[in-house]
């Protein structure tokens, strides 16, 4: 489904108005912004559907802890 809003239709006029190298320019960084955010709310689904089970983890650390069934990380064995 597209959709056309106000803001981009501004913001191709914007860009229009510009020099053929600057919209280029303009493009490219958009480009490259768009990317990033799209990892990031990638990231943050991801995080959200995992968040509960990151939660249990850390309860049953927590409690492993508590009763003395965890041993300290020693780094030199990674």
């Amino acid at each position: 489904m597209e959709m056309t809003s106000t803001a981009v239709m501004t913001l191709v006029k914007m860009v229009e108005s510009l020099p053929d190298a600057a919209q280029e320019q303009v493009v490219e960084h958009l480009r490259e912004y768009i990317t990033t955010l799209q990892d990031e709310l990638q990231w943050n689904a991801t995080f959200k559907k995992t968040q509960s089970q990151l939660a249990a983890a850390a309860r049953r650390a927590k409690q492993e802890i508590a009763e003395g069934r965890a041993t300290p990380l020693d780094h030199r064995q990674l």
